[in-house]
C-alpha cells in the first residue's frame, strides 16, 4: 500500500487516532515519515540483493565498509534513490559503474542522485561506503545499535540487534519493511581469534593479513532489514541434523567456549521448537539457509536463520513463567518465542512496523501452541490465560502508519489471548491448525498487511470476524458480557465494545454449555428450570458482570 507526497514536510505531523471514547494523539517529524513511509525515492527500484562488507574493529568501537545494493527498475522517471543510515555513522560516497555521485544528505535519509537512465525492468547495482561509531545500544533488543561487551575471559563480545530502530543505524539499506531484498551476501573482517556468525550459511574463511579474518556467510532466501545479524565473540560450534518435513535441516549452535556444556543440554529446545511448529505453522521456511541459535550478549532476537539468544541457560523467560501457572517453565523462553518468528516476522512479515501484531501476536500464541503440542490443551489454555495479567490496555495494538510507529506492547498478550478466543469460535482445531499452515503457505516470504491476514482467516475459518479484530486490535477496551437473571430466563448483551461487536460465546447456564450471539442490544435465553449459575468459558477474552 504506497502513500505519496508528504516526505517534504517541514513542519510536525500530528495524527490522532480516535478509538471508541479514547483519543490518543502523537508528534511526528519529517524524518518519521521519511523512515516510514515509502517515498517516491524508494517505490521506483526493487531491492534484489545487497552485498554487505564490513570490517568491525573491537578495539576503536568502529564500523567501516560498503554495502553494494542490486536493484531492479519497476517505475520510469526517477533517477534519485533513497538509502538510509543512521548517524553517527556517516555514509561517505556511492559510486555506480565507476562513478561517484551526488548525495544530498536529510538527516538518517541519503538521496543519490544517479548519473546514468535507470532502464525500466533493468538491473543495476550501486555501492555505498560508510564508516565511523554506530550507535551503542542501551537496552538491546528494545532500544537497539550494537552491543560492545567483554566474555568472561576478557574478549570482545558484539552484537547487533535493531528491531524497530531499524537496521540503519548499523549499515546502509532501504530501511523499510515493504520490500525485502531476494539473497544477501555478508562479510565481516574481525580479529583473528574472534568469530563471526551473520545469517544464512558460512561459505568461505578469508585470511586478511596476520591480525584479522573475513567470514562469508551468503543467505539464499528473501530477509527483511533487521532480520540481519553480526555476532562476534569466541564463539564454539556444535550442530545436530532435524528430519522435517521438508528433508534434513542443519540445526548449528555457537556459543561462547565456557558455556559448551550448558548450551548442549539447553539448546535441546531447539528441535522440540522445531517439531512442534512444523506440526502447527508447516515446513520451517528457510531449509536453504539452515537453523542457528547464536549466543549473545543480550536477551535475544529473531534475526533470520540466526535466532540469538541470551536467557542465560534457564527455563522459562530468565527463569520466570510469564504465566504464573508453572507452565512457562517448562520450556526455554527465548528458544521458544524467537524461532517462532521464523514462521511470523521472517517468512510472513508486516509492510508497515505499524502491524507488527502479526509478528509478536502469533509469535506470543506459539507459546501455548507449543505446550499444546507436548503437554496438551489444558495446559496451553492455562498458560496463555495466564499471561493476561500482563495486558495493559493502554493504547492500539495497531500504531500508526507511515511515520516508523508500532502499536501497543499487548501486541504480545493481548494479541495471543485474541488468537486464541478465535480459536474457540472456529471451534475445530484441525481447521485452526490448516489456517496457520495456510497463512505460512499461501503468504510464503511475503510482506502483508493487517487487512490481508484479517482477511485470510474470515473467509478460512468461515466467520466474518472483522468486528473482534476490530475490537481487540483497534481499541483499549474489553469486552463486557453483561447478563441478568430473572427466573428461567437470561437477559444478556455486550457492552464496553464497538456497536458492531457481534462474537459468539460460548456460556454454561445450569453446568450446560450453550452458544450465545449477544449485540449490544439486550437479547434473551429461555431454559427449562430457574436459573442458578451462568458461567462463560475462559478461554474467551472477555470480562463479565452480573446485574
Amino acid at each position: 500500500m504506497m502513500h505519496k507526497n508528504n516526505i517534504f514536510f517541514k513542519y510536525l505531523l500530528i495524527p490522532f487516532l480516535l478509538i471508541g471514547t479514547h483519543v490518543f494523539a502523537q508528534n511526528f517529524t519529517k524524518q518519521d515519515t521519511l523512515r516510514g513511509s515509502i517515498t517516491p525515492e524508494r517505490a521506483w527500484w526493487d531491492l534484489t540483493h545487497y552485498h554487505l562488507d564490513i570490517e568491525v574493529n573491537p578495539e576503536s568501537k568502529t564500523i567501516s565498509g560498503s554495502n553494494t545494493i542490486q536493484y531492479k527498475v519497476i517505475a520510469s522517471r526517477n533517477k534519485t534513490l533513497q538509502v538510509d543510515l543512521q548517524a553517527p555513522l556517516q555514509l561517505t560516497k556511492a559510486v555506480q559503474n565507476g562513478t561517484e555521485l551526488e548525495v544530498t544528505h536529510d538527516g538518517n535519509a541519503h538521496f543519490i542522485h544517479l548519473a546514468e537512465a535507470q532502464k525500466l525492468g533493468k538491473i543495476y547495482s550501486v555501492q555505498v561506503f560508510y564508516e565511523g561509531k554506530p550507535k551503542v545500544a542501551k537496552r538491546p533488543p528494545w532500544d537497539g545499535g550494537i552491543t560492545w561487551k567483554k566474555d568472561k575471559n576478557g574478549l570482545p563480545f558484539i552484537a547487533s540487534s535493531c528491531q524497530g530502530l531499524g537496521a540503519s543505524v548499523w549499515w546502509p539499506c532501504k530501511d523499510h519493511m515493504y520490500d525485502e531484498v531476494d539473497s544477501m551476501k555478508i562479510s565481516v573482517t574481525v580479529p583473528k581469534n574472534l568469530m563471526n556468525v551473520s545469517n544464512g550459511r558460512l561459505i568461505k574463511v578469508e585470511e586478511r593479513n596476520e591480525n584479522t579474518k573475513t567470514y562469508h556467510w551468503n543467505v539464499q532466501n528473501p530477509i527483511n532489514n533487521y532480520g540481519v545479524n553480526i555476532n562476534i565473540g569466541d564463539y564454539v560450534y556444535f550442530g545436530e541434523k532435524y528430519k522435517g518435513e521438508n528433508g534434513i535441516l542443519d540445526m548449528d549452535y555457537y556459543v561462547l567456549r565456557d558455556n559448551l556444556d550448558k548450551a548442549k543440554e539447553q539448546f535441546k529446545d531447539a528441535k522440540r521448537t522445531m517439531e512442534a511448529f512444523e506440526h502447527w505453522f508447516g515446513p520451517y521456511p528457510f531449509y536453504e539457509d539452515s537453523y542457528k541459535l547464536v549466543e549473545a550478549p543480550y536477551l535475544g532476537m529473531e534475526h533470520q536463520s540466526s535466532v540469538t539468544y541470551g536467557n542465560g541457560y534457564k527455563n522459562g523467560y530468565r527463569g520466570f513463567d510469564l504465566s504464573r501457572t508453572g507452565w512457562g517453565m517448562k520450556f526455554d523462553f527465548i528458544i521458544v518465542h524467537e524461532s517462532g518468528h521464523e514462521w511470523f516476522a521472517n517468512n510472513i512479515t508486516n509492510i508497515d512496523i505499524a502491524d507488527m501484531w502479526i509478528h509478536e501476536s502469533f509469535t506470543a500464541y506459539a507459546e501455548n501452541l507449543f505446550l499444546n503440542y507436548f503437554y496438551g490443551k489444558k495446559a496451553s489454555s492455562e498458560y496463555v490465560i495466564g499471561t493476561r495479567r500482563s495486558i495493559q490496555n493502554d493504547r492500539p495494538i495497531i500504531g500508526i502508519y507511515n511515520v516508523n510507529h508500532e502499536g501497543s506492547g499487548d501486541m504480545y498478550y493481548k494479541g495471543a489471548n485474541m488468537l486464541h478466543t478465535i480459536r474457540q469460535l472456529i471451534d475445530n482445531d484441525e481447521k485452526w491448525r490448516s489456517i496457520l499452515r495456510g497463512l505460512n503457505k499461501d503468504f510464503y516470504h511475503k510482506t502483508v498487511t493487517t487487512a490481508q491476514i484479517e482477511n485470510y482467516i474470515s473467509e478460512k475459518s468461515g466467520i466474518n470476524l472483522s468486528a473482534v479484530f476490530d475490537q481487540y486490535l483497534r481499541t483499549t477496551d474489553i469486552p463486557i458480557f453483561s447478563y441478568a437473571i430473572e427466573g428461567n430466563v437470561l437477559k444478556y448483551r455486550w457492552r464496553n465494545c464497538a456497536d458492531h461487536f457481534d462474537m459468539k460465546v460460548l456460556v454454561a447456564i445450569n453446568g450446560k454449555e450453550v452458544w450465545l450471539t449477544p449485540s449490544t442490544s439486550w437479547q434473551t435465553k429461555t431454559v427449562s428450570n430457574e436459573i442458578s449459575s451462568v458461567k462463560i468459558d475462559g478461554d474467551f477474552y472477555v470480562k463479565v458482570e452480573s446485574n
